[in-house]
């Protein structure tokens, strides 16, 4: 809690000298800025319940601050970010520790080498010092691993260092947006991560083709988990509940797992959806060659049936399993050059092909994982260029990817689904308000 406190103080002192005029004056101007965006948004604690989410947040944080004063008297929080021509002098000047007796110490310490690895550009590194300038504590993040940090604590004459989990917050974001040109164009404008846009595509894959059927005006609203550490984003989390508007039609989603068996996402009256297979196998693409009888093979130069779709797009592109199931074949077969064919539950099977290569660890035999990464985009075989082609069979005979009627998974039980409209009765009153504000703010 202490250092949560003291975070909390590094993070109003920056924002005091980054911004002209007193600090809570810029907040109310800042306040009135965000409700006047077209792209709406909120962020809401898993305990805050009122729908004045932004007036709930300011007014907890000023009782935070109060108490970080009478905690921390004499006692400074500075962060830096480290530069590509840092040495560990010029951070450690940078961060208000000029002894240089502390930084001979330090390199005199067990585990030194391993602190001072940790000398990345782009880390942002933690000091706490007291008012004389002499360090208390480090806080330098892992390079590579968001989730653990080194901790360097004095103890009297000398320090000790451990390698610890960072404590990490999680928040509630709630974000709306409005299709213009893309959904990355339009999640951007809204200020929403990629990752989470990408989930909100392969949830409402199964109804909405997103290469295909976006239309300009279609909007969105969205409900997701913020993992910070310390008053910083670190990553995004799960989606919690979404609504997508399609071309006036409304699809609606809500998180649910028991702890049991994982989770997924449903519709508000407890249908799951996510079908046994997903629509396409790649994130983000665009269909170049349909599924037809009929079509002039530009590698052959004669007309051929086409019993696939090819999707355009880079040789490197991940390649993601459509359907749990066993991998049938992996390696060369003629005219598809690399391919990966993968046997599904039932009378189903999958391939994939002119492939630039595999995923690690691809061998007959292993069972797969809807969504798994399998292999990468190519243009072997017999290929014009970069692609993915993508079959899809029902008893050996080839259906078309794109319209082929795709089974569903399980449904919840019944004590399951008295638990799950609990938690869609929360999460979807978060979707309705954010999307109402947004409409209004439209109005």
């Amino acid at each position: 809690m202490k250092q949560q406190k003291r975070a909390i103080l590094a993070d109003l002192l920056r924002y005091r000298e980054t911004r002209p005029g007193p600090f809570w004056a810029s907040t109310g101007v800042a306040a009135v800025a965000i409700f006047g965006m077209v792209a709406a948004f909120g962020t809401a604690s898993e305990t805050i319940s009122t729908p004045i989410i932004q007036k709930s947040y300011v007014e907890e944080l000023g009782v935070a601050v109060t108490a970080l004063h009478s905690a921390s008297a004499g006692e400074f929080v500075r962060e830096e970010q480290i530069r590509r021509s840092d040495t560990a002098t010029t951070l450690f000047s940078r961060l208000g520790v000029d002894d240089t007796a502390t930084l001979s110490t330090l390199r005199a310490l067990p585990g030194a080498d391993m602190l001072f690895r940790q000398i990345v550009p782009g880390k942002t590194v933690t000091a706490l010092a007291d008012r004389d300038g002499v360090l208390q504590s480090l806080v330098f993040p892992l390079a590579g691993n968001q989730a653990r940090a080194l901790f360097v604590q004095r103890m009297g004459d000398t320090f000790s260092i451990t390698e610890k989990a960072i404590p990490l917050d999680t928040q509630v974001i709630m974000k709306s947006g409005e299709i213009r040109h893309s959904l990355f164009g339009a999640t951007d404008d809204a200020g929403i991560p990629d990752a989470v846009a990408t989930q909100l595509a392969d949830i409402f894959s199964g109804d909405i083709d997103f290469h295909r059927d976006l239309q300009r005006g279609d909007r969105f609203s969205v409900v997701y988990e913020s993992i910070s550490s310390m008053g910083k984003q670190i990553r995004a989390g799960r989606i919690l509940a979404a609504e997508f508007i399609n071309e006036g039609r409304q699809y609606k989603a809500v998180w649910f797992g028991d702890g049991q068996h994982g989770g997924g996402y449903y519709t508000p009256d407890g249908r799951s959806l996510r079908k046994a297979f997903l629509r396409s196998p790649l994130e983000f693409s665009r269909v170049t060659s349909g599924f037809t009888s009929a079509r002039f093979h530009p590698v052959l130069n004669k007309w051929r049936a086409h019993k696939g779709v090819d999707y355009g797009a880079p040789v490197g592109t991940r390649v993601r399993a459509t359907a749990n199931g066993s991998i049938e074949f992996v390696g060369n077969r003629g005219g598809y050059g690399k391919v990966v064919i993968l046997r599904h539950q039932g009378h189903y099977s999958t391939l994939y092909g002119h492939l630039s290569g595999f995923a690690a660890g691809m061998k007959v035999g292993r069972h797969i994982s809807q969504g798994e990464v399998i292999a990468y985009t190519g243009a072997t075989g017999l290929a014009s260029g970069p692609h993915l082609h993508y079959e899809f069979r029902v008893d050996g005979i080839h259906k078309n990817p794109l319209t082929v009627a795709l089974p569903e998974a399980p449904a919840l039980t019944p004590d399951q689904l008295a638990t799950f409209r609990q938690t869609a009765s929360r999460e979807l009153a978060r979707v309705d308000m954010i999307r109402d504000f947004n409409l209004t703010a439209l109005d």
